[in-house]
């Protein structure tokens, strides 16, 4: 089954040009797939650096608070018990991986499901390199191609990312940019539209 999209050109209307596509951008749809290379995508963000003290890490309580008996008091051993205010934790939390094994068969698979969906959806444009090659770091002028683009929410997929771009799209709320490199489950779902440069998109499909 042949798969192509539209290519808007420097103007924002050419609509007559459009890229072929392999069969890879024309697979059936697995939700289960793609909701384990989401989860495996969010779990490896996430930093796991949580850590509290525990009674023998926390400062002090080396002496013994009072004496055993006879003082009316419950007994106590250190002032650094978890029952104590600034004692350590009875539990405390310690640095953990968060990670989730996918292979990197199933996490291509999960991309290509994505792909093939944004097609059909009519959510993937094709475009011309040179719209989003910017003479400087402005947002307006990356504001005014993505208004003639009709493309108020969308990630910008570029073969590489330089500088220019980088910093004109980080003023822009609903707006994300990346290389091939940068492409994820959760970028390419979470916008309602992905424009891609027709060169990035080559390289993406060479990938898959």
């Amino acid at each position: 089954m042949s798969v192509s999209v539209a290519v808007a050109g420097a103007s924002g209307a050419d609509a007559e040009a459009r890229a072929d596509l392999s069969e890879a951008f024309g697979c059936r749809f697995n939700e289960a797939l793609v909701h384990q290379a989401v989860v495996a995508y969010l779990a490896g963000a996430r930093q796991g650096s949580r850590a509290q003290k525990t009674r023998a890490e926390v400062r002090g309580g080396g002496r013994k608070p009072w004496r055993q008996k006879r003082t009316g008091r419950a007994r106590a051993g250190s002032i650094r018990s978890p029952l104590w205010r600034g004692g350590g934790r009875a539990f405390a939390a310690r640095p953990q991986n968060h990670a989730v094994k996918l292979n990197r068969k199933m996490y291509r698979g999960a991309l290509r499901c994505i792909f093939s969906e944004l097609i059909r959806q009519n959510r993937l444009q094709a475009i011309s390199p040179s719209l989003l090659s910017l003479d400087a770091p402005k947002t307006r002028l990356l504001a005014n191609v993505l208004a003639s683009l009709g493309l108020p929410d969308a990630l910008l997929v570029v073969r590489e990312l330089d500088r220019n771009l980088a910093l004109a799209v980080r003023n822009l709320p609903r707006v994300e940019a990346c290389d091939v490199a940068g492409v994820n489950p959760v970028s390419l779902i979470r916008h309602e539209k992905v424009a891609i440069t027709v060169d990035a998109l080559a390289a993406v499909e060479a990938r898959l």
